[in-house]
């Protein structure tokens, strides 16, 4: 898939379809991710809840956690029906509440058990079936692991690897720490692409600029932010242009992007969904700009009252047009 080419990561409480929807609108082109999607509360719960998304969010990727086969099958026949572009498995979240359910980053000390689970998603669908990963877990993070890994994970067909290029430790850090005490390794996903040519390899990890994401991709085959592409959304404005040759993008600027998700948000808002819901993905799409932190301030005050609408918002953007034309 081409568009593996720039993706942003799966990230639990910030990638739901809001902010994807936001995202977007900035970007044409980049892959996005769902938040980490339990297995379990999809085949025992409500599969909508969990799975629904606009159509304009393609390309659009669904991340499942679980560990059994049959579950995860039924999933993919799931993510198939709503027409996910990809179906990756998560064998990266060092979590507690994960690992008790026997599966994230843990689930790299079973290269069988990830390869069952993936054989079993293949079988089901034509939508490809990736997995996203560490570099290793707790003492068990040499690069011969790692290999052993992939290898075996990739003869059920798994084809593109995602590689947080860090490695977890499963006790004594949070899962904010996991993102950033373990030392990048980047030498170690470089390795693998080197002596696994024919898999798509992704790097993840760290990254914080377009240059930073410019050097990978002369080692590997694609990049995954992170954090900063959700803290910083508008990084990806420069994204179709620089990485996907799209000349042909529309040269949105932030306050057409606004104006536009304040359309969606009205009619989110039409069928009941909270305005809080919506409006916290905004809160970075003005970082760096003068008059940022008054136009957060007003949503991170306002939104959440009773009967709030997307009123609040508009008087958001008004206050930071008020403060550049103060300055200009």
């Amino acid at each position: 898939m081409r568009n593996r080419l720039f993706s942003v990561a799966p990230m639990m409480d910030c990638t739901d379809r809001f902010a994807r929807y936001l995202l977007r609108l900035i970007s044409r082109h980049a892959l996005l991710y769902t938040e980490m999607v339990p297995a379990a509360a999809v085949v025992h719960g409500t599969a909508d809840r969990f799975l629904r998304f606009d159509p304009a969010e393609h390309p659009v990727a669904v991340q499942f956690g679980g560990s059994e086969p049959d579950e995860l099958s039924r999933c993919a026949r799931w993510a198939d029906r709503y027409g996910y572009d990809e179906i990756n498995l998560n064998v990266g979240c060092p979590s507690d509440r994960v690992q008790s359910g026997r599966f994230g980053a843990c689930l790299m000390a079973e290269p069988e058990r990830v390869a069952a689970c993936v054989a079993a998603m293949i079988a089901v669908t034509d939508v490809p079936v990736t997995v996203k990963t560490r570099i290793g877990i707790d003492n068990r993070d040499s690069y011969a692991a790692l290999a052993e890994f992939v290898e075996t994970v990739a003869a059920a067909g798994c084809r593109c690897f995602t590689i947080h290029a860090r490695k977890a430790w499963l006790q004594g850090l949070s899962p904010r720490q996991n993102r950033e005490i373990p030392p990048l390794r980047y030498d170690k996903v470089y390795r693998l692409k080197r002596e696994f040519p024919e898999l798509e390899i992704i790097v993840n990890g760290g990254i914080r600029s377009l240059d930073e994401a410019d050097r990978h991709l002369s080692v590997v085959d694609g990049v995954m932010l992170g954090r900063e592409a959700y803290h910083n959304p508008w990084i990806l404005a420069d994204v179709d242009r620089r990485f996907f040759n799209d000349d042909a993008a529309p040269r949105r600027d932030r306050e057409t992007v606004l104006q536009h998700y304040l359309e969606f948000v009205d009619r989110e808002l039409a069928c009941g969904v909270p305005l809080p819901a919506m409006s916290r993905h905004l809160l970075g799409l003005y970082q760096g700009v003068p008059g940022a932190r008054r136009f957060r301030r007003h949503i991170s005050e306002n939104a959440h009252r009773r009967g709030a609408d997307a009123g609040v918002l508009r008087e958001a953007a008004a206050r930071l047009c008020a403060h550049g034309k103060r300055t200009a």
